[in-house]
């Protein structure tokens, strides 16, 4: 069966191809600005859902998979990917010995049946001091994730500790909860 990823990420495109399965890549063209008041959690699942409805349309015959990651202060607030250097200092100052919820949700779409997930992983920033912040971001360059890091990277050195209940959701997608949404389509996965 087709499949195709909704997503120009390199990040979801390694990730799914840890699954084994044959897939195209297309871009989404969603706009993924959060409407006025809207929460993280519901922000990644309109997206997810928007994303793979943007493909979908366009490739009927194919199970789309569309995938979104907001992340979130214990506030509230939402962080987003922060495009400079300057914006992914002041994003890891902010959460520096704080807690920080990444909401990531998945859809995968063909025709009128939709399956979703969403998890909820809770990264806990030990207390960063200006340097380490400034050596980090200079490192690896994490200019476009949301929250400013690399969990898989070096950015795992800025952590007391994550509470994860799928490891890969965290980086983009999460594998375990797609793994069993295509299996339900389908799929011939271990």
């Amino acid at each position: 069966m087709p499949l195709i990823l909704a997503s120009t990420s390199r990040y979801r495109r390694e990730l799914l191809e840890r699954l084994r399965l044959p897939f195209h890549v297309a871009r989404p063209e969603t706009d993924e600005t959060a409407l006025p008041g809207e929460a993280a959690a519901a922000l990644a699942q309109r997206l997810a859902r928007a994303k793979a409805a943007a493909v979908a349309v366009r490739q009927p015959e194919s199970w789309v998979i569309g995938s979104d990651q907001a992340a979130e202060l214990e506030d509230g607030r939402i962080l987003g990917k922060p495009g400079t250097r300057d914006a992914a200092i002041a994003q890891l100052r902010g959460m520096s010995g704080r807690a920080v919820h990444f909401r990531t949700a998945v859809c995968l779409l063909r025709g009128d049946r939709r399956l979703e997930a969403l998890d909820t992983t809770t990264v806990r920033f030990r207390a960063l001091s200006g340097e380490e912040i400034e050596r980090y971001v200079d490192a690896e360059q994490p200019l476009d994730c949301a929250g400013s890091f690399k969990s898989e990277g070096l950015g795992i050195a800025l952590f007391d500790a994550i509470e994860p209940r799928d490891p890969t959701a965290l980086v983009g997608l999460p594998l375990i909860a797609l793994a069993g949404m295509l299996r339900q389509a389908g799929f011939a996965l271990p």
